[in-house]
């Protein structure tokens, strides 16, 4: 399975950008009124520059309370981001995850921001495959 049928499968394909100058108190609003969380840093709302979630924003409020909520989201954004392709497989783009210890991973193509999905997103996925798979055993067990 690739990353394409899974963005094709999400109601909602658009992607949250916030600027990378952006208070932080003005992105943790972003993330309450959308229900989300994790938004992706771009300057431009195409090019990824970053990510910021909100364990980024609360490990920062443990370490400096609540002065940090005026900084910029380009001071607590993790720059080094991994991405996937539309035609990455769903079983690479859940390791890299697993590994990396993070739930949200943008789609890029030709550096472009294309959609994003979630550690939810891929595990869905891969449980629609075994599934499907125990299906087909057990018929070729029953002889159907």
């Amino acid at each position: 399975m690739r990353i394409q049928q899974i963005l094709n499968s999400k109601a909602d394909q658009s992607v949250v950008t916030v600027s990378p100058t952006m208070a932080i108190s003005d992105a943790v609003k972003v993330l309450a009124r959308k229900g989300i969380g994790t938004v992706v840093v771009s300057s431009d709302g195409q090019k990824p520059e970053g990510i910021l979630s909100e364990r980024d924003i609360v490990r920062e409020l443990a370490l400096r309370g609540g002065t940090c909520l005026f900084d910029p989201v380009s001071n607590y954004m993790t720059e080094n981001l991994k991405t996937a392709g539309r035609d990455d497989s769903v079983d690479d783009v859940l390791t890299t995850m697993t590994q990396g210890r993070f739930r949200h991973m943008p789609i890029v193509e030709d550096g472009v921001l294309v959609g994003i999905v979630t550690l939810g997103d891929v595990v869905k996925a891969r449980l629609a495959v075994v599934a499907m798979e125990k299906d087909a055993l057990e018929g070729m067990i029953m002889g159907h």
